[in-house]
């Protein structure tokens, strides 16, 4: 068969290796001039920035991948230990182990006596929940009716409580109010609020500390680097700066891509493009109301405004950072309230990684800086190209962490400073919002749009779709297609 692949992103370069693999005639079609979609880096003077995810989950995901399509990638995976330093609003630190079996006592330490105990027990349910939605959930296709099958028992249904949100988990097994807000950041890894996400997303807790946080030696853009190495490998047609646009429908059913110089005509196509891109823009309206409609009622994912400071001098610490603010609630007011606002008082997550082939000199670092911001939206909320806005705004970021103790304004070289509107333009993702839509009501987190899309022929990959966002998920929305198109 023919396959056309729509974007070279993480999802992209993965279905078309995967596909290649099965024996398919795979291209892939990319807007941008480079691959990786929001995977991204930028190089300058030495400096070298992961402008995307910094950290790797599920390592096992990507070695699956790498084995099904060839062999073992040519990349190095270091342990993130310890995982974060959690700096909370009353000047209490915690260094959060790499070992789940060290962190009770270090919460003990950290947070007082019973941190332990209640970070142990919420753990124990996690589990549990991992063992319902893993592999059933997160490895296959999935439609409403599905979701009954992981909630027959009594037992099963408590677990995976579709009637409590994430806060309300924290507020009722963590009396510590510091750890409820680290519970409440992992709302923010499917670009959501905690007061609105299902309590199934407490399994992120779980899978990054069970499984481990992990660091990609050279950067995590390695990772895209050794994909499109191995769609290359298996004879993918990669082509950079080849916008789609439209996905040709003929009979009811996907049959190739229009490019700008003509149709591209394929057996099956595969779309790595953000889900309302593809129904709204690139599927005729005629085959992809429902979805829109779906598309349209949900909210976006929260977006963010990135930092990327390179540094005088260097200052040894944990590789990731978080400085969470005195009221975590006005920042998802902000971000993904009514009125949306850039947040005056941010949670700040910082990636410095000790990695020598990311900084020109022993004498120097670099540093990413992450804010929670809202999508961009001149209509009808923040325009992020407003004259001014990104630059005053890179200064209060700065400003919060002096006042968090973490005063580098003195030891900044430059600074390149990235908003949700550059990156809507840099990925199409819609306003750049990070995971397409958020994951607020009892089932959204497990409800995504679906790989098998509502016209024959056309599949979907990415974070966007099931099963959501991040590298190891996205990674596996790739297996479920390959899996649905199945071998040549």
């Amino acid at each position: 068969m023919r396959v056309v692949v729509i974007g070279a992103g993480v999802g992209g370069l993965a279905a078309a290796a995967r596909l290649a693999a099965l024996g398919h005639d795979v291209a892939v079609h990319e807007r941008a001039a480079t691959h990786g979609g929001k995977l991204g880096e930028y190089r300058r003077d030495g400096f070298a920035f992961d402008t995307g995810p910094s950290l790797l989950t599920l390592p096992q995901v990507f070695d699956d991948l790498f084995a099904a399509t060839g062999g073992p990638a040519d990349l190095v995976l270091d342990p993130v230990d310890p995982a974060c330093r959690y700096r909370f609003a009353d000047g209490t630190a915690l260094d959060l182990p790499h070992d789940p079996a060290a962190v009770p006592a270090a919460l003990d330490a950290a947070l007082g006596p019973g941190s332990g105990a209640a970070w142990s027990a919420l753990h124990a349910r996690s589990a549990r929940l991992w063992d319902l939605v893993g592999e059933p959930v997160l490895r296959r296709p999935l439609t409403a009716p599905d979701l009954l099958r992981f909630s027959r028992g009594l037992r099963d249904l408590r677990t995976v409580a579709p009637w409590r949100t994430l806060r309300g988990l924290g507020e009722a097994m963590l009396p510590d109010p510091r750890l409820r807000a680290w519970l409440d950041r992992y709302a923010t890894y499917s670009g959501s609020d905690p007061r609105r996400t299902p309590s199934v997303l407490s399994v992120t807790a779980y899978v990054e500390q069970h499984f481990g946080a992990w660091y990609v030696r050279g950067g995590l853009r390695r990772l895209a680097d050794a994909l499109l190495r191995r769609c290359h490998d298996l004879g993918v047609a990669v082509h950079l700066g080849s916008d789609v646009l439209g996905v040709e429908v003929r009979g009811g059913r996907a049959v190739g891509v229009r490019l700008a110089d003509g149709a591209v005509p394929a057996d099956a196509v595969v779309s790595d493009a953000d889900a309302q891109v593809l129904y709204e823009r690139l599927v005729p309206a005629a085959v992809a109301r429902r979805a829109r409609r779906a598309l349209r009622r949900a909210p976006r994912s929260l977006s963010g405004f990135v930092l990327l400071l390179a540094l005088e001098g260097r200052e040894p610490g944990p590789a990731h950072r978080v400085f969470f603010p005195a009221d975590y609630d006005a920042e998802f007011d902000a971000v993904l309230g009514g009125r949306p606002a850039p947040v005056p008082d941010p949670t700040v997550y910082v990636h410095a990684p000790d990695d020598p082939a990311l900084r020109p000199d022993d004498r120097s670092e670099g540093w990413f800086v992450l804010v929670n911001a809202p999508p961009h939206d001149p209509v009808r909320g923040v325009d992020w190209t407003a004259p001014g806005l990104a630059e005053r705004y890179a200064d209060r970021v700065l400003e919060v962490l002096a006042a968090r103790g973490c005063d580098v304004r003195d030891r900044v070289r430059w600074r390149e400073v990235r908003t949700p509107a550059d990156l809507e333009r840099d990925t199409a993702a819609p306003g750049g919002a990070i995971y397409g839509t958020a994951s607020h009501g009892p089932a959204a987190a497990l409800l995504r749009p679906a790989n098998r899309s509502p016209v024959p022929g056309l599949y979907l990959v990415g974070g966007s779709a099931h099963p959501g966002g991040g590298l190891p998920l996205v990674a596996l929305s790739a297996e479920i297609v390959a899996g649905l198109v199945g071998p040549a």
